[in-house]
């Protein structure tokens, strides 16, 4: 008997071809790149994430944590606390991202008046 074949999610239609573009296709939203933030900051559970100061509503993070995936910018695991629980980790992909946020938060402290870099401070 042949096997089934594995599903996998695919990634919504480009508007362009334009790198820009698709890579504000995947983070350019305002949740996006706060989830790949508090991944680089250790946290990696759903509830870490909720607990975030931003607010994140519940529907809108399992929205962005499944594109992520779609995207292989993260990977489920098991938790370190117990096997019943998912965790989230940045993929080789995702990792790629950390110049980024770092260089938007430094463009945020140089430039936003107020802001402060106590939530950024493993990059």
């Amino acid at each position: 008997m042949p096997k089934p074949a594995i599903k996998t999610a695919k990634p919504s239609s480009r508007r362009s071809p334009c790198p820009v573009s698709c890579a504000l296709d995947i983070f350019g939203d305002r949740w996006t790149l706060l989830v790949i933030r508090d991944l680089i900051l250790g946290r990696n559970r759903f509830k870490d994430f909720l607990a975030s100061p931003e607010g994140i509503p519940t529907n809108i993070l399992t929205d962005r944590l499944k594109r992520l995936l779609e995207r292989s910018i993260v990977t489920q695991v098991s938790s370190s606390e117990s096997s019943k629980h998912l965790a989230y980790q940045l993929t080789e992909k995702g990792h790629a991202l950390l110049p980024i946020v770092k260089a938007m938060k430094d463009w945020g402290l140089t430039w936003e008046k107020g802001t402060r870099a106590g939530l950024m401070t493993a990059t």
